[in-house]
């Protein structure tokens, strides 16, 4: 099954800390979950959640001043076993996942005209993968997709995000019990893009989610990828890939709720920059609840800076109610190309640009094989190459 269309605007297409027990998902944010943008405050940047963004830059999508004026085409490439289906507000998927956290995610679902609803059948096996690309032409626009997977169904799922707009977006993963879903999602925006979006996953019981994130383009992408258990034996898997050349502003921010027992969590951001005012931020909240015994997580994110003028924000949380768990922890390390490494590749007659280039794919190696979907693989490596290359020549 095949669909492409034009959408108009507004459519979808720290340190381990002991807390107490009435911690919430809504952990370090200046206001609780909510649908309504009335809830939250216009952010100034001095909250905890904003102080890393350049508010400035998002035209408008955080003060209520951006307006729809813009569209994206959207298509869908999946097979005949999937449906898709346009969703008022009311319909019951709609939200099910996760509530907007911040004000740019009320705005994305108060604006909004149709969600969409992506649907794999119970016990589906898919063979190939579940394609969404959305291409923006311009202006301002909003979204709110759902992709509902149903009981042992396994899929692999693919966004893919080009072209130029300002774009602010709910995406919910409505994981069923034991099913296994791997979500790729690629932001290869144009320079002059703006993109923030929450990608809520909610994992049903002995269900296995995995994301990764990779982000290139745009002027400012602020991605906020949050998992929750629907019950025991979950396991989720958050993977990212990141590059932020010249100018450019990419924040990450995660948060993994173990809110059932018995769950799993592992998470992997890797990010390289290079340029005057390259500004990568990552954010890796986990949260381990009282009744969340059993719980087996960690959390990592490593940086490599390429050259003079890059800056890194990375501040790994961890927030345990519970000492009955198996494992928890978190890493967080940020560095400079280390000479070492080239001066032993040039020592065995590799040339300085290859050796360079070698040791940054080697850099990314690891999160690079967990996208599993071999034509995505290949235009990371080849983007991974041309950003390389630009900064040599």
């Amino acid at each position: 099954m095949a669909e492409a269309q034009s959408i108009p605007a507004g459519a979808s297409a720290g340190g381990a800390v002991a807390v107490a027990a009435e911690s919430t998902v809504a952990t370090r944010m200046s206001a609780p979950p909510s649908f309504e943008v009335a809830d939250f405050p216009v952010p100034h940047g001095r909250e905890e959640e904003w102080r890393f963004t350049p508010l400035d830059r998002l035209r408008g999508l955080h003060d209520g001043t951006a307006v729809a004026d813009g569209s994206v085409k959207v298509a869908v490439e999946a097979p005949d076993a999937v449906t898709v289906t346009p969703v008022g507000r009311d319909d019951p998927r709609v939200g099910r996942a996760g509530v907007p956290v911040d004000r740019v995610a009320a705005q994305a679902f108060s604006s909004f005209e149709k969600a969409t609803v992506i649907s794999v059948p119970k016990d589906a096996v898919l063979k190939e993968p579940v394609r969404v690309s959305l291409h923006g032409e311009g202006g301002v626009t909003f979204g709110h997709t759902v992709f509902e997977i149903g009981a042992f169904a396994e899929v692999v799922l693919v966004l893919d995000h080009t072209g130029d707009t300002v774009r602010a977006a709910n995406v919910e993963f409505l994981v069923g019990d034991g099913a296994k879903v791997t979500v790729v999602s690629v932001q290869d925006w144009d320079d002059t893009a703006v993109h923030c979006s929450q990608h809520s996953a909610l994992v049903g019981r002995d269900a296995t989610f995995k994301s990764v994130v990779v982000t290139f383009g745009g002027d400012v992408v602020r991605l906020h990828p949050r998992v929750a258990y629907a019950g025991p034996g979950g396991e989720a898997e958050l993977y990212g890939v990141y590059f932020t050349d010249d100018g450019q502003h990419q924040e990450h921010r995660l948060l993994v709720d173990h809110n059932a027992p018995n769950c799993r969590s592992n998470v992997a951001y890797k990010g390289a920059l290079q340029g005057t005012g390259a500004h990568a931020v990552w954010i890796g909240d986990v949260l381990i609840r009282a009744s969340a015994t059993g719980t087996d997580t960690y959390e990592l994110n490593r940086n490599l800076v390429l050259t003079d003028g890059a800056r890194v924000d990375s501040v790994p949380n961890l927030e345990i109610e519970t000492g009955e768990i198996v494992g928890a922890g978190h890493a967080s390390a940020t560095g400079r190309f280390e000479d070492e490494q080239l001066f032993y590749l040039m020592a065995r007659g590799i040339p300085a640009e290859e050796a360079r280039r070698l040791v940054v794919r080697g850099f990314f190696a690891e999160l690079v094989q967990q996208i599993g979907v071999p034509d995505v693989e290949e235009r990371l490596i080849a983007k991974l190459e041309a950003e390389l290359k630009a900064s040599i020549s």
